[in-house]
């Protein structure tokens, strides 16, 4: 099979196109032949050695495709089924090995594009906002990079919770991707002076002066100290990811002088550690798409042996929604 391995922690000139042995399924796996791989910024993080890793290593953890074998202990998916996943080591790749017990059978009327670009993004979507802070209606909300790939999945997710979701975005066809999505109100980052201190200023501007009661926040360095400034008191900073680079460490009396705020740092394998818990995330996300209730955008398609052009993409922040790869 053909796979996309990074030789060496480093930019995106490590990935590279390798010829590997197929794939066994161990007794609990099942064999996919992927239809489209997920692309995440945790990738880049593993590729770059900001998360540990050995290497070289095929990379991605989210797909989706069709079962071409099955282990043999595994009773509730076929062959021929439909699948995705969010959590299995090598996704880029035309054969991916999935635990059955984190792979997800994808109902008809999803597509394959589709069903690759939810499990990772929706999953985490949907457990900031039922989870780690439970969006209400009659809550002002911040969403950071509100075009993204969470980004626009959250701001659906929050305004149909009832929340007032403020975005932020990069750039004008973002804002109309995120109003699109059910943002009330939209700032462009790049317009701003000193975001530190204007988008606190702009943030409270847009609330009477009280800030929000949530800001959810996956670039970390660049916008940590503006999100901790745009609290309500007793607000929550959501910090669920760091695509400007990690947060240096935080004294908690910020947090006290600051209004008495919230900070966590979840992850997703937290919120869907039974199996219970992500079958109900992933049937709420299905049903919704199956529904017309919530838009999944793939923004672009790359061929698998473009994956570093894929990984550029995603860091220079040009993208919109979801990044696949197609084997």
């Amino acid at each position: 099979m053909r796979a996309i391995r990074a030789t060496a922690a480093g930019g995106p000139d490590v990935l590279e196109l390798s010829e590997l042995p197929d794939p066994e399924p161990a007794a609990d796996e099942v064999l996919v032949r992927a239809a489209a791989a997920g692309v995440n910024f945790i990738d880049t993080y593993r590729r770059s050695g900001v998360y540990r890793m050995t290497f070289p290593h095929v990379v991605g953890s989210e797909g989706a495709g069709t079962v071409v074998a099955v282990g043999a202990d595994v009773s509730a998916i076929a062959v021929g089924d439909r699948v995705a996943w969010s959590s299995a080591p090598g996704s880029y790749a035309e054969l991916v090995a999935v635990r059955a017990s984190k792979a997800l059978l994808v109902p008809e009327g999803v597509s394959d594009e589709v069903a690759a670009a939810l499990p990772l993004q929706g999953l985490t979507a949907h457990y900031l906002v039922t989870s780690t802070f439970p969006v209400q209606a009659g809550h002002d909300v911040l969403v950071h990079a509100a075009a993204g790939g969470v980004g626009l999945l959250l701001t659906q997710l929050a305004a149909q919770r009832g929340a007032r979701v403020i975005a932020t975005v990069g750039s004008v066809e973002k804002e109309h991707l995120a109003r699109e999505a059910g943002a009330a109100d939209v700032i462009r980052y790049r317009e701003l002076d000193d975001l530190t201190r204007d988008l606190p200023a702009e943030v409270r501007a847009l609330t009477g002066g009280r800030g929000v009661h949530a800001v959810f926040d996956s670039v970390g360095k660049d916008t940590f100290d503006a999100s901790l400034a745009s609290l309500h008191r007793r607000g929550t900073l959501v910090l669920f990811g760091g695509s400007s680079g990690p947060v240096p460490p935080v004294d908690p009396q910020r947090l006290n002088a600051a209004g008495s705020l919230f900070l966590t740092r979840p992850t997703l394998d937290d919120h869907i550690a039974t199996r219970d818990e992500l079958d109900w995330r992933a049937r709420e996300l299905f049903d919704a798409v199956r529904a017309g209730a919530l838009d999944v955008r793939v923004g672009a398609t790359f061929p698998l042996a473009d994956a570093a052009d894929a990984h550029r993409a995603l860091e220079s922040r040009s993208t919109t929604g979801k990044v696949l790869l197609l084997p």
